[in-house]
Parts: structure tokens; C-alpha cells; sequence
């Protein structure tokens, strides 16, 4: 087992020499391996078609970059299949010449369980890991964001910095794993219709293409990235606004006001709207305090904003 961040030597499994490599090079290069600056891509490999093309993308792009590659791999321990997955995973690390690392977290069968295990398996792998989704990903979480009542952070989704493969669709990375000889780990809570994103994904895109008479996933995706330039810029417009000035937050436009609440508010999760408009409240004087959530309160003094447990 190579440890993780090791430099490795690349196989032929993905060289030039191998069958389809030019069609892998066309893929690398819609890809954005290279905004990514650590000399190492840590790739996070569940052994899925998603993630094992990934890390057959990245390491084909380390051949021409002088870049390593290493994967991290995650056992949420929910699957009896678990180990046998993360040798497939290793097995395909050992052929493309990449390390392999694995972490192991606990989740608790329950409510929430995709949700909790996303967060876990995030926590593992750290904030620099590579995720291997798709533009396929991307419209079924604009689509899923906005169910839940998201606004123009819901339509910018998921941001690019740490998925490369953001411009390829589901199809092609199932056609690297075909290019290579790697079969995918195939994870049934894809298809388990008591997951929104499940039925997202096998149901409502499906009628949307039917009824647009065409492919929306495009379009959601095009979509998505021109909310994520406008979200990029209100962000940096209200960076300039002190959120606990109460007289700022009620002379600036109510959008950026919104937007410096929220980053000042911010934990693991932005605060609900409804929290937010009652801080703007305490702002204009309508209200002294108001409670936040997660036993945090807002309350003013002199014209300016406290924070307070």
C-alpha cells in the first residue's frame, strides 16, 4: 500500500501506448486538472464509474504535468462489500501507478443517513481532495437545491476548484472505466428511490427531457455556472459591508446585505432565510434581538451588532 501524497511512476495501464489514449487525452483536457496548484492530486475514489475516472484522468494528466496522484478512499462501514470495494479501488491504483490510502468513519443507519455519510466521508478526506463529479451531478444538485428552497447560491450548485470533471457527463466517465478494463463499483443507494437525489436522477430529469425535447442537463449545468459568476461577484460586493454595522447593513442594497449576514452567521451551514431577514430587522430597529438558531442570538446595542450564545 503506497502512501498517501507519495509521488508514483505511471503505468502503461493509462500511457500512451494504451488503447483509447487519444480518446483519454481529449477527455483530460476538458477537465480542469490544471487549476488545481499541489503538486499532488489527491483524488477521493469510491470506486465508483464517477470516481475511478478521476483518478484514470488525473494520472493520465500527471504524465504530462510531472504532477503525482494518490487516492483516498472512504469506508463508511455501511455495505458488507465495503473491503472488497477498496481492494478494487487499490487494485486500480496499483495499475495506473497511484498511491492508495483508505480512512474508515462510523455512520449510524437513520435518518439523513446520504446526507450524514457525505459529511463524513468529506471530514475524511480534507478540504484538498478531488471529487469526481459531473455535470449530471451538477444539474440534479441545482434541481434538488432549489426543491429546498435555495435561491441564486442553489442555481451556482457546485463550484469547480475541487471537480475537475464538472464538464464531462456520466456516460464518458463510465467510458473511461470501459477504456481502461476497470468495472465499477456499483452502489444500489443510486438507485434507492427513499434518496431525493435518487429519484431526481431517475425520474424528474428524464420528464424534463421529455417535456423540453431535449437534453436539460446542458442546460441546467450552463446555467448553473453563470449563477455561480454572479453569486462570486455579490459575494465580493458585500465583503465591503461590516455585518455588525447596523446602520451599513440598512443604507446597503438588501441582496448584499442578505449576503454579509449570511457569511458572518455561517458555521458548518449558511442560516436559514428566516434568520437572516429577522437579523435585518434588529438592523432597522424593528426588533432589539432575535434568536438565530443552534442556540446562537443577535441581539443590538449603540447601533451596532453582538453575536452571542
Amino acid at each position: 500500500m503506497t502512501a498517501a501524497g507519495a509521488p508514483a511512476a505511471p503505468s502503461s495501464a493509462a500511457g500512451d501506448a494504451s488503447p483509447g489514449s487519444d480518446e483519454l487525452d481529449c477527455l483530460v483536457d476538458r477537465c480542469t486538472f490544471a487549476d488545481v496548484t499541489s503538486p499532488v492530486l489527491v483524488c477521493a475514489v469510491s470506486g465508483g464509474a464517477d470516481s475511478a475516472a478521476l483518478l484514470v484522468l488525473a494520472c493520465r494528466f500527471a504524465e504530462h504535468s510531472g504532477s503525482s496522484v494518490t487516492a483516498v478512499h472512504v469506508d463508511h462501514g455501511l455495505r458488507d462489500a465495503g473491503p472488497a470495494e477498496a481492494a478494487r479501488v487499490e487494485a486500480l491504483c496499483d495499475r495506473l501507478g497511484a498511491g492508495f490510502s483508505m480512512a474508515h468513519v462510523d455512520v449510524e443507519p437513520g435518518a439523513n443517513l446520504q446526507a450524514r455519510a457525505r459529511e463524513a466521508r468529506h471530514a475524511a478526506l480534507g478540504p484538498d481532495a478531488l471529487l469526481g463529479h459531473t455535470a449530471d451531478d451538477q444539474a440534479e444538485t441545482v434541481l434538488l437545491q432549489l426543491l429546498r428552497g435555495g435561491a441564486l447560491d442553489a442555481l451556482a450548485a457546485m463550484r469547480a476548484d475541487r471537480r475537475p470533471l464538472l464538464g464531462l457527463r456520466r456516460s464518458e466517465t463510465e467510458r473511461v472505466c470501459e477504456l481502461v478494463g476497470y468495472e465499477p463499483v456499483r452502489d444500489p443507494s443510486n438507485a434507492d428511490p427513499r434518496f431525493w437525489r435518487s429519484r431526481v436522477r431517475h425520474e424528474v430529469i428524464p420528464l424534463l427531457c421529455d417535456i423540453a425535447g431535449r437534453d436539460v442537463v446542458p442546460l441546467l449545468a450552463r446555467g448553473s455556472g453563470l449563477a455561480a459568476a454572479d453569486a462570486d461577484l455579490l459575494d465580493a460586493l458585500a465583503a465591503d459591508i461590516d455585518p455588525t454595522s447596523a446602520s451599513e447593513l440598512r443604507n446597503a442594497p438588501v441582496a448584499l446585505a442578505r449576503r454579509a449576514i449570511r457569511a458572518w452567521l455561517r458555521t458548518d451551514h449558511p442560516p436559514d432565510a428566516g434568520a437572516v431577514e429577522r437579523v435585518l430587522e434588529v438592523a432597522r430597529h424593528s426588533r432589539r434581538a432575535t434568536e438565530i438558531g443552534g442556540g446562537r442570538r443577535v441581539s443590538r446595542s449603540a447601533d451596532r451588532l453582538q453575536l452571542e450564545q
